[in-house]
């Protein structure tokens, strides 16, 4: 497909409740089955809590289907998960039933970019791929929620995807500039940002990537190497 040729889409209007349910994402993007759910717990969540980025009690904001918050309540952190997809919230409740943890897990539907009922009560607050889905406005809103929602020191581990090459289309992508200053403004001190890898399911998004003429690394598994970037950052 030609430069011109390629086909833009308002990622606002994409609909979550939808694809977890069978149905169309974003428009015509073909997106009808759930891009993130590669069965496992994300590579860089899984550096996170290898480096002791996780600590007390924890919120995974935007959990999907809660493979992130299953893989940390197995190694005995109190976990709350939140989606504002209800569909999303169900299925995750059904897939952590009989797994280590999974019965400890808190999940509940909220909005993340609110977040007032969870006022002051985490000491470490988790973004699997959440802030690059908002507009400029929804991320502002978001990171005064995360900050909220964060005791005096808490710690932010965010994920999200990088406006780099080989990368996901802006602006679904972030530059660095704009993390830091986003975070920064709502009140955290970004400690250490750089690039990582988030895996997707290729086949999921073959159509949307062809029509926006996105080229990404598929791995031998047949899952996307998304660049992302993964972010520290503290509570002022």
């Amino acid at each position: 497909m030609s430069e011109s040729a390629q086909k833009s889409y308002d990622y606002a209007t994409a609909d979550f409740n939808a694809v977890y349910r069978g149905g169309e994402l974003l428009g015509d993007t073909g997106i009808t089955r759930v891009p993130w759910d590669v069965g496992e717990p994300q590579p860089g969540v899984i550096e996170f809590e290898r480096r002791g980025r996780i600590r007390g009690d924890v919120l995974d904001a935007g959990c999907g289907l809660g493979d992130n918050a299953v893989f940390l309540a197995a190694r005995g952190y109190r976990v709350t998960a939140v989606d504002a997809a209800s569909t999303a919230i169900e299925r995750a409740v059904e897939r952590a039933a009989g797994r280590p943890g999974g019965a400890d897990i808190e999940f509940a539907v909220a909005d993340a970019t609110s977040l007032t009922e969870y006022a002051g009560r985490f000491d470490t607050l988790l973004d699997s791929a959440l802030f690059h889905t908002l507009d400029a406005d929804g991320r502002r809103r978001y990171a005064a929620a995360l900050r909220r929602a964060g005791r005096p020191g808490a710690w932010l581990d965010m994920l999200c995807f990088a406006a780099v090459p080989g990368g996901m289309p802006e602006p679904l992508s972030v530059s660095e500039q704009t993390v830091r200053q986003v975070l920064t403004d709502a009140g955290w001190t970004v400690t250490e940002l750089t690039q990582a890898v988030y895996w997707g399911v290729a086949e999921a998004t073959r159509t949307f990537l062809e029509k926006t003429g996105t080229q990404v690394e598929i791995d031998d598994k047949g899952r996307t190497q998304l660049p992302v970037w993964s972010v520290l950052a503290e509570r002022s």
